[in-house]
């Protein structure tokens, strides 16, 4: 049942249209709820007269203060929400919360009408959203498969059109793999970008909240609401998300190579994941594949060492007080940190030092990588056979990424051919999160299909246009190897760099390939008007430190001055010493490095 709109562009219309109030937006939610008909889904509702009259309480149209505005969400039940129970999924551990977390805090603010707390794998243990005494969510696509977890509830809440967007919580995929099971996007922010504060936490040093949506768009403003820097969380950090813009045109993605697909001997997987690859590739991505050996090494230590005795301090007094209290599972994952010495915490940070050191190449390689987002669906027979198997699976391509401080994307890829979603994931190294938002956005838009399991289509959203530089920002514009996809890109992205836009120059310059050994590169030179040619360019926005760091390392003969584009901006870019062209090749004839270099190899 999807009697309103899915989409907050469609809530938006709708308001601003006068063709529905906040007021009737939440009275139509209930009604979906209890034709859906899924008890499992919530663990506490709000009154819904309550709901009504904080909607009516919301006041005029909202501003761009207000992006959440009259807007029904829900909440994952390990995060406080003022006046209603935190249960975790653990009856007798529940409390009334006395205030909400700061991530509900950031959410009302922007507008937003919290309707109530979703079900979960106990204590947010668990990929599989069945270890829970409140029930099982079903599956929106097949009621004998696992829903995914641990944000079981809020994942199906928005794949069913409950809710269009819902708040849960990733440690090591709860955020990701219940999404990819319900045809939803998964948002897992960069670690620190989003305040746990208020949050029941699973391993502190690697929670995030995440944000479950029926569109990246969506799930990106959402997180634009939430985020930001907060003094009162320890683990909060002063990193950027980023603004979601045009994709740069090239854009390097890796892919697992062959000893690093892992299907569960599910063809129909493996296929739909590859025609997913295959949707970027003709978007133009540059597919590069990847050693996986180092990320899988990773994800082993997730339940060893540290990582399983922060789970259990997390809950140490509740645990030691009270251990029938638990699920089974639960309760026989986290009681084996009690063999867990400081030796062998200590013992587990050091080797995750050495898989981070031997992960680092690959990032020189790529710019985003992209995984299953599950190898393959598992039955919730397959689970009450054996509860842990299927679980671990799940978190194959999810496991390692908090760890290694990536931030990651799910969104919906293409479907098997029995109908099941089939999801992928993008990550990349922490404050990358606005292109990963870009380019799963354009992904999303070429696979299409369906809003979550609803069975509208997905409707049409147009690429961000291309911008300039925000205040704050200075524009560099790059020609040679910098360009995106070429050898020295990295050291524009590891500084922040953010793609504008591709221009060119006026016709008042010209174009050589230098001499020299390493890294193959070309200079620009300022000639006398109407002598020169239109060379291609790409524009990137740098905050100013990083623009004089980047600047700085610039290597004579080139320097950095003012260049003027055919499109009207004059912004700073890469110039050559006119005594350096000596000798070497004029290529102006190509217009730019990358025909060059086609040609080069040709």
């Amino acid at each position: 049942m999807t009697d309103g709109p899915l989409t907050l562009d469609e809530y938006r219309e709708a308001y601003a249209s006068g063709r529905l109030t906040p007021e009737e937006a939440v009275r139509k939610t209930y009604r979906r709820i209890a034709a859906h008909a899924d008890p499992a889904i919530f663990i506490t509702l709000r009154p819904e007269a309550d709901v009504v009259e904080e909607a009516a309480g919301l006041g005029p149209a909202p501003g761009p203060d207000r992006p959440l505005h009259g807007i029904p969400v829900a909440v994952k039940d390990n995060i406080d929400v003022a006046g209603l129970p935190t249960t975790c999924a653990c009856p007798d551990f529940a409390y009334v919360a006395a205030a909400d977390a700061e991530p509900v805090t950031r959410l009302r603010a922007a507008g937003a009408l919290v309707i109530g707390k979703t079900n979960l794998d106990q204590f947010a243990t668990g990929l599989v959203g069945a270890r829970s005494p409140y029930g099982v969510p079903r599956n929106t696509f097949r009621p004998d498969l696992v829903p995914g977890g641990s944000s079981s509830g809020s994942a199906v809440a928005v794949a069913a059109g409950l809710v269009p967007v819902a708040l849960g919580t990733d440690t090591a995929g709860s955020g990701r793999v219940p999404a990819g099971l319900n045809n939803i996007v998964g948002l897992k922010p960069t670690l620190g970008a989003v305040s746990t504060r208020g949050v029941v936490p699973a391993c502190r040093t690697l929670d995030c909240v995440s944000v479950f949506a029926l569109t990246v768009a969506d799930a990106w403003t959402a997180l634009e609401a939430l985020a930001g820097f907060d003094p009162g969380d320890p683990f909060s950090r002063p990193v950027a998300v980023g603004r979601r813009g045009p994709t740069p045109p090239v854009i390097r993605v890796g892919v697992p190579d062959a000893a690093s697909r892992r299907f569960g001997g599910d063809p129909l997987a493996e296929a739909a994941f590859d025609a997913t690859i295959g949707e970027l590739q003709a978007a133009g991505a540059a597919i590069r594949r990847v050693d996986m050996a180092p990320f899988f090494a990773t994800a082993a230590l997730l339940y060893d060492g540290p990582w399983v005795a922060e789970r259990y301090q997390a809950i140490r007094p509740f645990i030691e007080s009270r251990p029938e209290a638990l699920h089974p599972v639960t309760r026989a994952i986290t009681e084996r940190a009690r063999d867990v010495s400081a030796a062998d915490g200590f013992a587990g940070l050091y080797r995750l030092a050495e898989l981070r050191r031997e992960a680092e190449p690959v990032w020189r390689g790529i710019d985003v990588l992209a995984v299953p987002t599950f190898p393959h669906p598992r039955t919730l027979a397959e689970l009450e056979a054996d509860p842990v198997g299927p679980n671990s699976e799940l978190g194959t391509y999810t496991n390692f990424v908090n760890l290694l401080d990536l931030c990651g994307l799910a969104v919906p890829g293409r479907m098997r051919t029995d109908g099941l979603p089939a999801g992928v994931t993008l990550l990349a190294p922490a404050g990358s999160d606005a292109l990963l938002a870009s380019l799963g956005a354009r992904l999303h838009q070429r696979v299409g299909g369906t809003l979550g399991a609803t069975g509208r289509p997905l409707p049409p959203s147009p690429a961000p246009p291309s911008e300039g530089a925000s205040e704050g920002e200075i524009e560099i514009a790059v020609v040679g190897a910098h360009l995106s996809g070429l050898p020295l890109n990295g050291e524009l992205v590891s500084r922040g760099g953010r793609f504008l836009r591709s221009a060119g120059t006026v016709g008042d310059y010209r174009f050589f390939a230098l001499p020299g050994s390493g890294v193959a590169r070309p200079g620009l030179l300022r000639v006398a008007t109407g002598t020169g040619v239109r060379i291609e360019v790409e524009v990137w926005a740098l905050a100013p430190a990083e623009f004089g760091r980047f600047v700085a390392d610039v290597p004579a003969p080139l320097g950095i001055g003012t260049l003027r584009l055919d499109d009207g901006t004059s912004p700073k870019g890469f110039l050559v010493e006119a005594e350096a062209i000596r000798g070497a090749e004029d290529i102006s004839a190509h217009g730019g490095w990358r025909a060059y270099l086609r040609q080069a190899a040709s």
